[in-house]
């Protein structure tokens, strides 16, 4: 009676034999595909006033400078690390086919020919045949469905990074362009106080030859002039450092560039660019680098599986199908064959302990890749933070600020008129000199830093970026290209 029950064909009976493995298979659990990050419901910094945080992703068209747009799209073709982004995203393409390919049966075309001695028919005889040779391992416990789960998630991550290497390279392109429009603005200031200088000098000389100025303020009006010209070549220098900062950046001839930067006009940014009312805390997931650390966590668990799977039999199955042909002197034809099989089983028995060394390596790696995620949400948080402190502290000084630069203005103005009708001392009018040259320069200076605060939340908040944002295949050339 027993007997009668059991299947006859003996892929039934194998499969029967393996049902217990299966249900085993289905047993294997991975570890949390997701860690767990403290994410703060809303920022403890003081966020600027008014505004929204609408289109960051193309945050310097707002400034209305086609030139730094210009710029940043050269940047990001002639970027190194954009261009290795995109390599890596490409090879972990290539990595995912080849990972996803495993789970899929393989084909082989096969076809041979012979031509001998048949004892048989006592002449020659030829044979040829010609099929299709098919090979399946059925990932009964999930070994090859975890590679291709990691690598699919590796892929994410790559894709990912390839957008953080944009942001990164547009951010410093724009914060070099904008560190030179305020270096100009400097210098035009530290200009502006030279020829103030130049001109106390020259009237301090003839006054000196008239002898109506003692010969040692002639002479400090002649030293404050030359220590203005120093200022003004000093800064120079930074400006010039930062042209040619661009155009390693963006491959720009210089001399074209500097032509390119002489013909653009700085106009005074919209007070809306700066404003920020709320950046949702949530939002921090959309960062690429954020993004790309959990999906090394998914990728982490995929493998863990996998190397669990690895510890348990392993099932494959073979088949043929084809076309023969028999000829010789007495006979010819042809007729179909196939086979099914061989079915093979790999049983693991003992390898020395490799396989559980592998499984406690993807288990630190999990471990390791948990800690880094967490720690990149808590550097990600401590990043926006920080740009929202400094964007909040540069608004506050603003105002201030201007009004400290305009009163010690006209204090200049007073002093040298004061001096001019012998009211007022060589000393006093360079240390009222002195004071409004400093505020000038702290007026711009604060610009420069708001400005820089305001690029650095750009970054921090990724860009913009969208994690359902197209591949970089898809918008850049190819490295070959390049």
């Amino acid at each position: 009676m027993t007997s009668s029950l059991m299947p006859q064909n003996p892929l039934q009976r194998l499969a029967l034999a393996l049902l217990p493995l299966t249900l085993v298979g289905c047993a294997i659990q991975r570890p949390p595909s997701q860690a767990d990050a403290a994410v703060p419901a809303q920022w403890h910094a003081p966020l600027p006033h008014g505004g929204s945080v609408a289109q960051l992703e193309r945050w310097w068209d707002a400034q209305n400078d086609p030139l730094l747009s210009t710029l940043i799209r050269e940047a990001q073709t002639a970027s190194p690390t954009i261009a290795q982004a995109q390599s890596k995203f490409e090879q972990a393409r290539a990595t995912q086919v080849y990972a996803r390919s495993a789970l899929l049966p393989s084909l082989d075309a096969q076809g041979n020919a012979s031509r001998g001695f048949n004892q048989q028919s006592a002449g020659i005889a030829n044979t040829a045949q010609l099929g299709v040779q098919a090979g399946w391992e059925v990932d009964l416990f999930g070994r090859n469905a975890g590679t291709s789960d990691a690598a699919r998630e590796r892929l994410e991550g790559a894709r990912a990074q390839w957008h953080d290497a944009r942001v990164s390279v547009a951010a410093e392109v724009a914060l070099q362009y904008t560190n030179w429009r305020y270096c100009v603005k400097q210098v035009a200031v530290l200009r502006d106080d030279v020829g103030s200088r130049e001109q106390t000098a020259r009237l301090s000389k003839e006054s000196e030859r008239a002898g109506f100025t003692a010969p040692a303020n002639a002479a400090l009006a002649a030293a404050s002039f030359s220590d203005g010209k120093v200022r003004v070549t000093q800064q120079q220098l930074q400006c010039d450092i930062g042209v040619k900062t661009l155009v390693a950046l963006t491959g720009h001839d210089e001399t074209d560039l500097r032509a390119q930067l002489a013909q653009t006009t700085a106009t005074p940014l919209p007070e809306s660019v700066f404003n920020v009312e709320a950046i949702p805390a949530q939002a921090i997931a959309q960062r690429p680098d954020v993004f790309a650390a959990e999906r090394e966590v998914a990728a982490a668990s995929a493998e863990v599986g996998s190397a669990e799977a690895d510890r348990y039999p392993r099932l494959t199955l073979g088949g043929y199908i084809g076309r023969m042909y028999l000829g010789t002197p007495a006979l010819s034809g042809s007729s179909n064959v196939w086979t099914l099989g061989p079915v093979g089983v790999s049983l693991p028995l003992f390898d020395g302990g490799r396989r559980v060394a592998q499984v406690t390596a993807a288990k630190a790696r999990y471990d390791a890749a948990a800690v880094s995620y967490r720690g990149q949400v808590r550097q990600a948080v401590s990043e926006v933070e920080q740009a929202l402190t400094r964007l909040a502290s540069t608004s506050e000084r603003s105002t201030d600020a201007q009004n400290a630069a305009a009163g010690y203005r006209r204090s200049l103005e007073a002093t040298q008129a004061l001096w001019s009708g012998g009211l007022a001392s060589q000393l006093d009018l360079e240390n009222t000199r002195r004071t409004a040259l400093a505020s000038e320069l702290a007026l711009v200076t604060l610009e420069q830093e708001r400005m820089a605060a305001w690029i650095q939340l750009y970054r921090a908040a990724g860009g913009g970026w969208d994690v359902k944002a197209a591949d970089p295949a898809s918008t850049l050339p190819s490295v070959s290209q390049r």
